[in-house]
C-alpha cells in the first residue's frame, strides 16, 4: 500500500515573499510527491513583485499566486509546519514537526536584496526534501 505523501505548510506574516518562494521551490523540486501549502498570519494584498521577479530568474513563475490567510485547518492538515518570522501568531498543534527558518524579510526590498534570500530558501527546501527522503527533480 503506498504511503501517503508528506504535506508541508510554509508560514510567514504576509504570505507575500518568503513562504511563497519556499512553496514554489518545493512544488518545483518535488512535483506531486509533496503536498505544499503556504499562508500568512496577516496576508498582504498581493505577492511581493521582487519575489516574483527573483523566482522568474530561476525559471519559476509565481505571478498567479495570491497571499492566503493562515487557518488552524491548514496547520492540522500538514505534517511539517515551517515558520518564517511569524512569532507567536502561528498556531501550534501537538504532534506536528515545526521548523523556524530565520530569513530576512524581502518586503520592501529590491531584487538585489531578494536574490540571496531566494537562494537560501532554495538551499533549505533541498535539505527539507532530503529529510523527507525525496530526491529533488533538478
Amino acid at each position: 500500500m503506498p504511503e501517503s505523501k508528506p504535506s508541508v505548510l510554509f508560514v510567514c506574516v504576509h504570505n507575500a515573499g518568503r513562504s511563497q518562494m519556499a512553496a514554489a521551490f518545493l512544488t518545483h523540486l518535488a512535483g506531486d510527491r509533496v503536498e505544499v501549502r503556504s499562508a500568512g498570519s496577516a496576508p498582504a494584498p498581493a505577492v511581493n513583485p521582487a519575489a516574483v521577479e527573483a523566482m522568474a530568474e530561476v525559471g519559476i513563475d509565481m505571478s498567479a499566486e495570491t497571499p492566503k490567510v493562515l487557518t488552524a485547518e491548514a496547520v492540522r492538515a500538514s505534517d511539517a509546519v515551517i515558520t518564517m518570522g511569524c512569532g507567536d501568531t502561528c498556531p501550534v498543534f501537538p504532534g506536528k514537526t515545526y521548523l523556524d527558518w530565520r530569513l530576512d524579510d524581502p518586503a520592501g526590498q529590491g531584487i538585489d536584496a531578494v536574490r540571496p534570500i531566494r537562494d537560501e530558501i532554495r538551499r533549505r527546501v533541498r535539505a527539507l526534501l532530503t529529510d523527507l527522503g525525496i530526491q529533488p527533480r533538478h
